[in-house]
């Protein structure tokens, strides 16, 4: 989480988050005031962090770290370069997935997923929006959401999405996906939901962005290690943790309306039978 997030906090948060990944064994063993003095900062700075990590308090936050040291050490993040060997790629491509996936699952945030999870279960209707590669995620929600017999919808044109948002109301839900959570259109989107009182869902990497700020309820992926290279695996990596995460709502809302969700896929399965037979 703090090596997500280190990026966008402020100057003395920041320093506390870079002493905590440099030297993590001497911070769990430090008071927040402690730790203030360590990082050259305060004990109110090493609060505030904890509020901008969305952690409970400062023995959540030595909890988190605790933890983390006892993992096995991590495979990191590969690029493809040019010339490489298949069993290089098949290796890179899947460790980097692997770790997308480990990742998001560690910044899920219960109480946000509960929420997510009861918005979605209530609304009349769902609307998924994304544009580029979180289009595709979107299209992928839809699909899965139909079998529930939602009134469900997915747009990638800020223009078509407007028009069926333009008419949402307290119970609908509108869910932005955008990885950055800086992509225009899915921030325009949200605000427009927003402005018509719909329920927001964000899906995004972790950390503060703009499609966050406009959602009720925040939903993130791990921030992948993208640098620059000639093939961007880590793009890859965050699809696959989109797709994890909708997944993750998609089976969490059938599993707590088993016996209706049943019944849909049932009719569903009956429906399928229908067209296979000639």
């Amino acid at each position: 989480m703090l090596n997500e997030i280190k990026s966008k906090l402020p100057p003395s948060e920041k320093k506390i988050a870079e002493f905590i990944l440099a030297e993590p064994h001497e911070a769990i063993h430090c008071t927040a005031a402690k730790l203030g003095e360590l990082s050259l900062t305060s004990s109110a700075a090493v609060i505030r962090l904890c509020k901008s990590l969305g952690l409970k308090g400062f023995q959540d936050l030595k909890l988190r770290i605790s933890g983390d040291l006892q993992k096995s050490p991590d495979i990191k993040y590969s690029n493809i370069e040019p010339g490489e060997s298949q069993q290089a790629i098949v290796e890179k491509v899947t460790n980097n997935g692997l770790q997308a996936i480990k990742e998001t699952t560690e910044l899920v945030n219960f109480e946000s997923l509960s929420a997510a999870v009861d918005a979605l279960q209530n609304a009349n209707k769902i609307h998924f929006f994304g544009v580029g590669a979180s289009g595709i995620i979107a299209q992928d929600a839809h699909q899965k959401f139909l079998r529930m017999n939602k009134a469900v919808s997915s747009f990638t044109d800020i223009h078509n999405a407007a028009m069926y948002i333009a008419n949402v109301d307290k119970n609908d839900v509108v869910f932005g996906i955008s990885f950055s959570g800086e992509t225009y259109e899915t921030i325009k989107i949200m605000e427009l939901a927003k402005k018509k009182g719909a329920t927001t869902i964000s899906l995004t990497r972790y950390g503060n962005s703009s499609v966050a700020v406009n959602a009720d309820i925040q939903l993130f992926i791990s921030a992948s290690r993208e640098v620059p290279a000639p093939f961007r695996s880590g793009a890859t990596s965050s699809r696959l943790a989109q797709l994890h995460m909708i997944d993750i709502l998609f089976v969490s809302v059938v599993t707590d309306q088993y016996d209706i969700a049943s019944d849909y896929l049932k009719e569903i399965t009956k429906a399928m039978d229908f067209l296979k037979n000639r």
